[in-house]
């Protein structure tokens, strides 16, 4: 964090210039397009070209391709992505020039106050998902949003959307604290488990994380919960204020009631302190996505949506970009693509497929970061199991390199019938070599993989 005198929204109003680092990035590209409305000159840079970056510059925004301290111009402030390090010559370059450089997360925390209803959406997983379904349910009700979700969505055609209305949606990630930098009038909490344990010293770390997010809410907002879910439960404990719950196994204010499943669909009753909601036909598969509805069906409860939304928003909902998303067919195996890369995610995905009518599901595993591998190494291990064929890539790096000395050949040999890759031209040519008619191949994790099965599909 740099060591700026003044608060962004000092910088954040018209006429000022500001430089993005990263700006093609998923919540990078609609930040700049806010700004860019807000009445300021934005301009930015990116490590490569993409249809973000293209977009961008057919609205005006110059991008530069590469990073130098060159690209900074005459800029009055900088604001970086999480991905960006000091090291950056951009950021290298303000601070050598004393232009103040800030955070994302800094920049929608004050974005964010302007709205009258902000609904951040966190938790360990299901974020995308949950902030997808509440992007659809309040576009049913024509609130006009403004939206910002961590993956692509058919609805928008993109990952984000800039409204005319009173409500911004935003997925919260709790990596290094980001969401504490909000605004929040509605947090939801989805569950609270062990993970980026590159940042967090342990779970107890992790839920006083949460906590402080709740403690963000101000009177008259509302904090919900998974009432399922120990660790958010456990964060939440004692807050000293109410807490709206969700939930399928436990009491709660808002839960699913008559669940079955019909024609491929999940039916369900949403029922509010007992009395009717809204009934949900929901197209996607999945015990955990019944949970993600019921969070975003009680957000919409409480920032006075109604029901009918709920049903007309969720009934043409599909998923969210690479969550259970259907790539094509493979000499008769059904190809699919997802963002899993937490054990909890992996039980969720595989305990779906396995109850879906194929003959075999076939996991191809990318592991991703070194830190969450070896630190959750032995729950991998046993969702890993749950596949009738793994296979498992080498892990992919992100920020992190490997200090810890481990490979996700360290995996396979505590899977029986695994098989390791060392890159992804491996995982598709052993892909190719296995499909049969009737398989379910899912390729997994946050990485790259999803390349291996659209290699698969180009033959």
């Amino acid at each position: 964090m740099m060591n700026n005198p003044k608060p962004i929204s000092a910088y954040m109003v018209p006429g000022k210039q500001v430089h993005l680092v990263g700006i093609g990035g998923v919540s990078m590209a609609p930040l700049a397009e806010i700004l860019l409305g807000m009445g300021l000159a934005v301009h930015g840079s990116d490590i490569h070209e993409s249809e973000a970056v293209a977009h961008l510059r057919s609205a005006g925004i110059h991008v530069d391709i590469g990073h130098s301290a060159e690209n900074l111009g005459e800029c009055d402030f900088v604001i970086r992505t999480a991905a960006v390090h000091d090291n950056n010559p951009e950021i290298s370059g303000a601070v050598t020039r004393g232009i103040p450089v800030y955070e994302r997360a800094q920049a929608l925390g004050a974005i964010m106050r302007r709205y009258p209803n902000a609904l951040c959406i966190s938790g360990t997983h299901g974020k995308t998902t949950t902030t997808s379904m509440c992007t659809h349910i309040f576009m049913a009700a024509e609130a006009d949003p403004t939206v910002m979700i961590g993956g692509m969505l058919p609805l928008l055609n993109s990952a984000y959307r800039v409204g005319n209305g009173d409500t911004m949606i935003l997925e919260s990630c709790e990596y290094c604290n980001s969401f504490l930098s909000f605004y929040p009038t509605v947090a939801v909490i989805l569950n609270v488990e062990e993970d980026h344990l590159d940042f967090f010293k342990d779970l107890e770390d992790i839920e006083r994380s949460f906590r402080r997010f709740a403690q963000l809410v101000p009177d008259g907002g509302r904090v919900v919960a998974n009432a399922d879910n120990d660790g958010a439960m456990a964060a939440l404990k004692n807050l000293g204020r109410p807490v709206f719950t969700f939930g399928l196994e436990r009491t709660a204010h808002c839960t699913a009631e008559n669940l079955r499943e019909e024609g491929g669909k999940q039916l369900f009753d949403v029922t509010v302190y007992g009395k009717p909601y809204a009934s949900v036909s929901l197209p996607v598969h999945g015990r955990h996505n019944v949970s993600n509805a019921l969070a975003a069906a009680s957000a919409a409860y409480v920032l006075g949506v109604p029901g009918s939304a709920v049903e007309r928003g969720l009934v043409d909902f599909t998923g969210a970009g690479r969550r259970f998303e259907r790539k094509g067919v493979f000499h008769g195996a059904d190809v699919y693509d997802d963002y899993a890369h937490h054990p909890d995610e992996l039980h969720a995905l595989l305990a779906m497929s396995k109850e879906l009518p194929y003959k075999r599901v076939v996991l191809a595993f990318q592991p991703h970061t070194y830190s969450r591998t070896a630190k959750l190494f032995d729950r991998f291990v046993e969702e890993l199991k749950l596949a009738d064929v793994a296979i498992v890539a080498e892990i992919y790096a992100a920020r992190e390199t490997n200090t810890v000395g481990i490979s996700s050949n360290d995996l396979c040999k505590k899977v029986p019938g695994s098989v390791y890759c060392s890159n992804l031209e491996q995982v598709t040519d052993r892909l190719r070599a296995i499909a049969q008619p009737g398989d379910l191949i899912l390729t997994v994790g946050a990485g790259d993989i999803y390349r291996a099965g659209e290699a698969l599909l180009k033959g």
